[in-house]
């Protein structure tokens, strides 16, 4: 009976450790555009595995889905935007909030037509982004460089509807962010995010007319939830993100295009 009770004690321990070597990874699901954010992911994806933790990457082209595949529970978290951008909207603002931050991509003017800003004739098209952070940020931008004026309350959601001085007479084409590179073959110029100029084969150090400099406040989070900031697994993926392993990375093969902020 004792030799029995053994026997079964020990068959009981080996499944106990065969069933705790086939245990299965926690998995994060995270949105992101490609450029940079599917690529930095992707660097880390074996150091989060090394922590036990499987990093399902699902790529988005535009800047709404992310959220809202967030808010309905469809995915772990995102990374593509800044916090301007998060608080356009109610809904994302108060359903989401900001894990920690990795980097900001200038933003950029660009043109296949003229080589300065000097060169932009009078009544030259200019498209900017439609959406109201990244549109009032291409203003900014363009303010910033003495081609408009905005009122003094314009902010950082400014319209072309806010512009007070537009000396050149420039004419403004409000489009999404991800079609902007490619309407630079019908406009005189266009203000294109970071992510999408670098996607396009742009460097926006050397192939910008204009761009942002590196006190820009549009620094790219992680959002996840509300609630959610201290889940394990976003930790882990802050560690994995703020290392010196995905530092050297955007330093060595974004050309300023991306700059890290820790």
């Amino acid at each position: 009976m004792k030799k029995t009770i053994r026997i079964l004690l020990a068959l009981a321990l080996v499944f106990s450790l065969a069933a705790c070597s086939g245990k299965k990874e926690d998995e994060l699901s995270i949105g992101a555009t490609p450029v940079p954010h599917a690529q930095l992911l992707e660097l880390i994806k074996d150091d989060l595995s090394a922590a036990g933790i499987t990093l399902k990457i699902v790529e988005f082209t535009d800047y709404v889905q992310p959220n809202m595949a967030v808010i309905a529970g469809d995915l772990d978290a995102n990374f593509f935007q800044h916090i301007p951008y998060m608080e356009t909207n109610p809904e994302w603002s108060e359903a989401l909030v900001s894990a920690f931050g990795v980097h900001i991509e200038p933003f950029g003017l660009y043109s296949l037509r003229h080589n300065d800003i000097a060169s932009l004739p009078n009544g030259a098209s200019i498209a900017i982004p439609n959406d109201p952070s990244n549109g009032g940020r291409a203003l900014l931008l363009l303010q910033a460089n003495g081609l408009i004026t905005l009122r003094e309350d314009a902010g950082l959601r400014a319209t072309p509807r806010d512009i007070v001085d537009n000396p050149r007479n420039f004419r403004f084409q409000e489009l999404e962010a991800a079609q902007l590179p490619r309407s630079l073959e019908d406009v005189d110029a266009a203000t294109i995010n970071g992510n999408f100029a670098l996607q396009a084969g742009f460097n926006p150090l050397n192939d910008s007319l204009i761009i942002e400099g590196s006190d820009s406040p549009y620094v790219n989070i992680v959002a996840v939830p509300r609630g959610n900031e201290n889940d394990e697994r976003i930790i882990a993926l802050r560690n994995a993100l703020l290392s010196d392993k995905v530092r050297d990375h955007i330093n060595n093969n974004y050309d300023g295009g991306v700059a890290p902020v820790f």
